[in-house]
């Protein structure tokens, strides 16, 4: 049923004006608020009541669908991390994290404040489920009764959000990592509430390298420092899944190094496609092309798009500025990659500078003799490319920020391949 068909029915039941209840009904909906709930809380508003119904049925969370609207449940808070967001125009601060028993696990957002920890077992009575993702989650709300029981409900799960960084996914919440910050940057942006300026920058562990985002700039956080985040949250960033700090999180030193791996995971080109996106990969292929744009090009001095025949897609007519790149197509026989490479690697793979190019296409008269001499070097070849893959419509594009000639045989690499895959 539709919004418009909802509004009509639950004003004619409560016999109030149907355009307010309407607005009301929009507002709540376009903030993710399931439709069942947000008809309550109008109920509420308007002095209807709780709509009738009776108690939602009780659940086991692996039978929970995105066809129930309210159920109970029985469950153990696995994490519970708290945010702040904008919510009709007001600051709300939510509690959003994992609940599990033992037939499955679903995520929640509660919206009341009911001083949930990691390893509560709770019953919350009416919870209402919306659809995330094509996956159910939970909306605890005001509707929600919310019971803490004195017996713990074992699951077979960890409870607490302790995880490495290559176990993070988006959508998780109440993490706690421990890592050391390999770079960091300040950053102004444009927030919600104008000019913000954040902390971001690539944070490691043994297991991987991940961005971050830390949006309430703390001290700690600064280059080389080994650190404990508590209560973190994560987003995607580029397809790569991006630690996020709130101004909940909690960051402390730690009284060891934390071991930082050196070496990027390296994957089939279709699986690492496949997989979305990483933050940091190594890719292994021929380059059986290299692309236009690539060679001696011009950058607007506003945005640093490329220039083409003067023009900037952004700023119009300008005078670019020269640059060097290269957009090489990498196959590994499972699937094919853009690799871009930015000046100082392409300046290793040319042999020389932007002056050295300038100079070459003045000679030539043809700016393109630079991307020719390139192609000498790279096309047929084969080289491992360390690099940020990201996916989007126009296909797979990995910046690189390694790259290296193959020295090991196809019959090393295979052994290598199956050695990692028997771990």
């Amino acid at each position: 049923m539709s919004v418009e068909d909802r509004a009509e029915e639950l004003a004619s039941d409560l016999g109030v004006d149907k355009e307010e209840v309407r607005q009301d009904l929009e507002n709540l909906v376009s903030y993710s608020v399931p439709m069942d709930e947000a008809v309550q809380s109008l109920r509420r508003k308007y002095g209807g009541g709780g709509g009738g119904g009776g108690e939602p049925e009780s659940k086991e969370i692996g039978r929970i669908t995105t066809e129930d609207s309210n159920v109970t449940v029985t469950a153990r808070v696995l994490t519970a991390g708290k945010r702040s967001i904008r919510y009709q125009g007001q600051e709300q601060v939510i509690t959003e994290g994992v609940l599990a028993d033992g037939s499955g696990r679903i995520d929640y957002t509660a919206w009341e404040e009911f001083g949930l920890s990691p390893g509560d077992t709770i019953t919350a009575g009416n919870a209402g489920v919306r659809e995330w993702d094509d996956q159910p989650e939970l909306n605890l709300g005001e509707s929600t009764t919310l019971v803490f029981e004195d017996s713990s409900l074992e699951v077979p799960y960890d409870v607490g959000g302790e995880i490495a960084l290559d176990e993070a996914e988006p959508g998780d919440r109440g993490l706690s990592v421990e890592a050391r910050v390999i770079e960091v940057e300040t950053r102004t942006i444009d927030g919600r509430d104008g000019e913000t300026e954040i902390l971001s920058g690539v944070l490691a562990d043994e297991s991987a390298r991940l961005p971050f985002t830390d949006w309430e700039p703390r001290p700690e956080i600064e280059e080389g420092a080994d650190l404990r985040f508590e209560n973190v949250y994560v987003r995607e960033f580029r397809g790569a899944p991006s630690i996020n700090c709130s101004e909940f999180t909690t960051v402390s030193a730690l009284d060891r190094p934390v071991e930082v791996t050196e070496d990027a995971p390296r994957a089939p080109i279709g699986e690492a496609i496949e997989g979305g996106g990483a933050f940091d990969v190594e890719l292994v292929g021929t380059v059986v092309a290299v692309r236009d744009g690539s060679g001696l090009i011009q950058r607007c001095p506003e945005c640093g798009r490329m220039v083409q025949k003067g023009q900037c897609r952004s700023h119009g007519e300008v005078d670019g500025e020269d640059d060097l790149r290269v957009k090489a197509i990498l196959d590994d026989g499972t699937g094919t990659v853009t690799a871009i490479l930015g000046t100082d690697l392409t300046r290793e793979i040319y042999g020389g500078g932007i002056e050295a190019a300038r100079e070459q296409a003045r000679e030539a008269m043809d700016q393109e003799v630079v991307a020719d001499s390139i192609r000498e070097t790279l096309v047929g070849r084969e080289y491992a490319i360390r690099g940020s893959l990201s996916i989007d419509d126009y296909g797979a594009n990995l910046n690189a920020t390694e790259f290296a000639a193959v020295s090991e045989t196809p019959a090393e690499r295979a052994e290598a391949l199956l050695a990692e895959a028997g771990e």
